[in-house]
Protein backbone atom coordinates (compact mmCIF):
# COMPACT_ATOMS: atom_id res chain seq x y z
CA UNK A 1 0.00 0.00 0.00
CA UNK A 2 1.68 3.41 -1.15
CA UNK A 3 0.92 5.99 1.33
CA UNK A 4 0.54 9.82 0.79
CA UNK A 5 1.25 12.68 2.64
CA UNK A 6 -2.03 12.89 3.84
CA UNK A 7 -1.72 9.40 4.67
CA UNK A 8 1.13 9.42 7.03
CA UNK A 9 0.19 12.79 8.53
CA UNK A 10 -3.36 10.83 9.75
CA UNK A 11 -1.26 7.92 10.77
CA UNK A 12 0.67 9.64 12.73
CA UNK A 13 -1.85 11.66 14.22
CA UNK A 14 -3.90 8.73 15.44
CA UNK A 15 -0.53 7.48 16.90
CA UNK A 16 -0.34 10.65 19.02
CA UNK A 17 -3.88 10.34 20.04
CA UNK A 18 -3.56 6.77 21.04
CA UNK A 19 0.01 7.05 23.14
CA UNK A 20 -1.61 9.84 24.91
CA UNK A 21 -4.79 7.70 25.98
CA UNK A 22 -2.35 4.87 26.61
CA UNK A 23 -0.58 7.49 29.18
CA UNK A 24 -3.85 8.80 30.96
CA UNK A 25 -5.12 5.28 31.17
CA UNK A 26 -2.25 3.90 32.68
CA UNK A 27 -0.51 6.98 34.46
CA UNK A 28 -2.96 9.75 34.36
CA UNK A 29 -0.71 11.84 32.23
CA UNK A 30 -1.81 13.93 29.95
CA UNK A 31 1.50 14.56 27.27
CA UNK A 32 -0.24 16.72 24.67
CA UNK A 33 -1.82 18.80 27.28
CA UNK A 34 1.39 19.03 29.29
CA UNK A 35 3.10 19.99 26.28
CA UNK A 36 0.61 22.38 24.49
CA UNK A 37 -1.08 23.27 27.67
CA UNK A 38 -5.69 22.69 28.16
CA UNK A 39 -5.89 25.83 25.81
CA UNK A 40 -7.00 26.05 22.20
CA UNK A 41 -3.75 24.89 20.97
CA UNK A 42 -4.42 21.45 22.54
CA UNK A 43 -8.25 21.71 21.74
CA UNK A 44 -7.15 21.68 18.08
CA UNK A 45 -4.78 18.64 18.05
CA UNK A 46 -7.92 16.71 19.46
CA UNK A 47 -10.07 17.93 16.91
CA UNK A 48 -7.03 17.03 14.34
CA UNK A 49 -6.48 13.49 15.99
CA UNK A 50 -9.94 12.97 15.83
CA UNK A 51 -10.47 13.42 12.14
CA UNK A 52 -7.49 11.64 11.40
CA UNK A 53 -9.31 8.86 13.01
CA UNK A 54 -12.30 9.20 10.83
CA UNK A 55 -10.18 9.36 7.53
CA UNK A 56 -7.60 6.52 8.25
CA UNK A 57 -11.56 4.29 8.95
CA UNK A 58 -12.94 5.64 5.38
CA UNK A 59 -9.48 4.77 3.89
CA UNK A 60 -9.94 1.38 5.03
CA UNK A 61 -13.52 0.96 4.17
CA UNK A 62 -12.65 2.31 0.40
CA UNK A 63 -9.45 -0.28 0.20
CA UNK A 64 -12.10 -3.21 1.83
CA UNK A 65 -14.63 -1.67 -1.27
CA UNK A 66 -12.40 -1.75 -3.82
CA UNK A 67 -10.96 -5.46 -2.97
CA UNK A 68 -14.78 -7.31 -3.86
Amino acid sequence: MKMNALDWIAWILVLVGAINWGLIGAFNYNLVGMIFGLGIIAQWIYILVGLAALYIIWMMLAKKGKKK
